[in-house]
């Protein structure tokens, strides 16, 4: 089926896993033989998946990297990708990309009634907006787009939790080609971090808004009763991704040791705030002894 296969190779260059297999030069087979069994496309399908998880691990990081630097640019390449670099360290000096790949991992309350039904829509969806893509993504024969995509559904759709932060990098990725369609391909590895600041925020005005396309995509593919509370639960999303990032830029992640309880170096957010100027100071005057040289007090 050419056009759907054709249909589904403009979706995962949408969400970057097309164009991130291209530029690191993963080896795909040409196709799973059609004489296959399905035990023998399990095997045949195992490399793949083993080295597909680690791209999509970077394409996560690299995604979430592009959204950190909205809150906290610095003198990296992805607050210069959106054209707001600054001389001093930011949020990717600050290790943000980490914390919220941590946080959202680990710690944020998205629900897996949700989050698993949204990686599984990102898994089966298709895509019919017309959007052309670059001749350097037509690298990968139709074949290779298939073998690709049916190893992506293996770990989309797989028993094991689906890690949060790369359901939420596909989105922003998909986002991120609805605003502009040329991000599909670019020097960086994902489509979000393509883009320049003003069109992140239209992206995150999609995920936040009524936005119809995106509903499309998901709705489709979730069952019910989810479909009534997904437009409210992404955004939630949006606004939490902001948080998690400018609250990852300045706190002291990067820069704990929880074996000794201590801060190895000054963090980044402590120096941007002027926070502590002289250093960490075991008690300040104002509590040393009474107030006022007071020896004692009467009851």
């Amino acid at each position: 089926m050419p056009d759907r296969l054709i249909a589904r190779r403009t979706f995962l260059a949408r969400i970057g896993v097309l164009g991130a297999a291209s530029a690191v030069g993963t080896a795909i087979p040409l196709t799973l033989p059609r004489t296959a069994t399905a035990a023998d496309a399990d095997v045949l399908l195992k490399p793949l998946v083993d080295l597909l998880q680690p791209l999509l691990a970077e394409l996560s990081r690299d995604t979430l990297s592009g959204l950190v630097v909205m809150t906290c640019p610095g003198p990296d390449r992805f607050s210069r990708a959106q054209g707001t670099p600054r001389s001093e360290p930011g949020a990717i000096e600050a290790g943000a990309p980490d914390f919220i790949i941590n946080a959202l991992d680990n710690f944020l309350p998205f629900p897996d009634q949700i989050a698993t039904p949204l990686a599984t829509a990102l898994a089966t969806a298709l895509d019919d907006t017309g959007i052309p893509l670059p001749p350097s993504l037509h690298s990968l024969l139709l074949g290779q787009v298939n073998t690709l995509d049916q190893a992506l559904m293996v770990i989309l759709r797989n028993d094991q939790a689906v890690p949060l932060s790369l359901v939420v990098a596909l989105l922003l990725n998909l986002l991120a080609t609805q605003v502009n369609p040329l991000a599909v391909t670019g020097s960086l590895l994902s489509p979000f971090a393509r883009l320049s600041l003003d069109e992140k925020c239209r992206a995150f005005e999609l995920l936040e808004g009524p936005n119809a396309d995106l509903l499309a995509v998901l709705d489709s593919n979730l069952p019910e009763p989810l479909t009534s509370s997904l437009a409210g639960l992404l955004q939630f999303l949006a606004g939490a991704l902001l948080e998690f990032s400018a609250f990852g830029a300045h706190n002291e992640f990067a820069v704990f040791d929880p074996g000794t309880k201590e801060l190895i170096e000054r963090p980044v957010g402590w120096e941007l705030s002027g926070y502590q100027p002289d250093g960490v100071v075991d008690g300040w005057n104002e509590f040393i002894g009474y107030y006022e040289d007071r020896t004692e007090v009467s009851a």
